[in-house]
């Protein structure tokens, strides 16, 4: 094969190769086996209580009950003296 038929084939591999669409690997963030266990948990919580017919509950939600009800008692414990 002479000089200018190797150009010629060179060029012909690149071309075709810039037709190829190239898709980058997609890079997943690393999730220890701590946080895995967690979200398995909290997704198992949450069909469980779906299947139990309540609502699933935020954790923001259950504090802010949990401090009114406080609140609450120790309003009736001062308007009882």
């Amino acid at each position: 094969m002479n000089r200018k038929q190797k150009m010629i084939k060179k060029t012909a591999k690149r071309a075709k190769a810039r037709h190829n669409k190239h898709t980058p690997p997609t890079v997943k963030k690393y999730v220890s086996k701590g946080d895995r266990a967690k979200e398995l948990a909290q997704e198992q919580a949450a069909a469980a209580a779906l299947a139990n017919g309540k609502q699933p509950q935020d954790d923001t939600a259950q504090t802010t009950d949990t401090t009114e009800t406080d609140v609450a008692q120790s309003d009736m414990t001062t308007d009882k003296s």
